[in-house]
């Protein structure tokens, strides 16, 4: 949001050699930013972007028919689970 600020309240410390800090120091000059948010911003999207990967697959049409069919059927009676999603559990009251 612009032109609101966020208190940073937890501090991250790296360690980095004299040459990589100062290839990041270069950035973010070019970025007009400071050191630390040019770290910042850049690892956030660099961790976006993994855990965005997660999130997405691709399936060839004969998967992708398997997958939507699994989906769609009725689910399977597995009495184990039955009784362990319907017994009182530990925090439970008694």
């Amino acid at each position: 949001m612009i032109g609101v600020v966020t208190r940073r309240e937890t501090r991250l410390s790296i360690r980095a050699t004299p040459e990589s800090k100062e290839l990041l120091e270069r950035a973010a000059k070019k970025e007009n930013k400071n050191l630390s948010d040019f770290v910042l911003e850049n690892a956030l999207s660099a961790a976006e972007a993994i855990v965005a990967d997660d999130a997405n697959f691709s399936l060839d049409k004969k998967r992708w028919k398997k997958f939507v069919a699994a989906l769609d059927a009725p689910p399977r009676n597995i009495p184990a689970l039955r009784k362990l999603l319907t017994e009182p559990g530990v925090f439970d009251e008694k």
